[in-house]
């Protein structure tokens, strides 16, 4: 039986020039924190941008844009809220501080209501935080998703690109557009991720060097686009 919700998400869609997944086989790279940055970076250059947080298994960057306070407007849909220029959604509107432990179809579900119900507006980019993983979320997020591209995350340890290789290779395998893999938290000038990112055929995007004053920064905007690590981010990522 064919979702009716299926047809109502490609007209919610409809609207946005680029739809953007940041992801990571593996979480604890800076995955989130590379989304909202990039996010903010492209309102900076002048992009009319949405922001829509789907880690099911704990949505952060609402901590990270300081939007504790926000809601959605509910009309004919969500409406969502507008910070610091960006249209922001997040599963955290319904969730707030409690555990997620979706499973297999309940995961599916979520999902598809969620980008059936938000009204998003003319769009240049609209990023996507995805969960951590090669789980039900991105092979629903590539199913119900036209021309959907995704940016994947890593750090320096072997541990994190084994399973950001695994990741790559499937949607590789699945024809899935990559627009290439991002180093974060780089600690030294070892250049082992770019050599395996070209082993796979894919865009070694750059090292994002590990920047302290970064936490101290989360939750304040305008301290977090001063950063070493924006200011990379906006280098690497500002004209994708």
């Amino acid at each position: 039986m064919v979702d009716p919700r299926k047809s109502i998400i490609d007209q919610r869609l409809g609207k946005i020039g680029r739809i953007i997944a940041v992801s990571s086989g593996k979480g604890g790279v800076g995955k989130s924190l590379v989304a909202t940055t990039f996010a903010l970076t492209l309102v900076q250059k002048g992009y009319n941008v949405g922001l829509f947080d789907l880690d099911f298994t704990s949505p952060s960057t609402h901590i990270i844009l300081g939007a504790e306070d926000v809601q959605p407007i509910e009309e004919k849909g969500i409406i969502p809220p507008v910070v610091h220029g960006l249209e922001y959604m997040s599963l955290v509107f319904y969730t707030k501080d409690h555990a997620t432990p979706l499973r297999g179809a309940d995961v599916s579900n979520a999902l598809i209501e969620l980008f059936a119900i938000t009204i998003w507006s003319n769009l240049d980019f609209l990023i996507i935080d995805m969960p951590p993983g090669i789980g039900d979320a991105m092979l629903d997020l590539i199913r119900l998703v036209a021309n959907i591209e995704f940016l994947i995350v890593t750090t320096s340890s072997r541990l994190a690109f084994e399973t950001v290789k695994k990741q790559a290779v499937l949607l590789q395998d699945l024809k899935v557009s990559t627009i290439g893999i991002l180093e974060n938290m780089k600690m030294d000038n070892n250049g082992c991720i770019q050599a395996q990112t070209g082993e796979l055929g894919l865009r070694f995007l750059g090292g994002i060097s590990f920047d302290p004053t970064v936490e101290e920064a989360i939750g304040d905007k305008s301290q977090l686009l001063g950063t070493a690590f924006a200011r990379k981010v906006a280098e690497i990522l500002g004209e994708p």
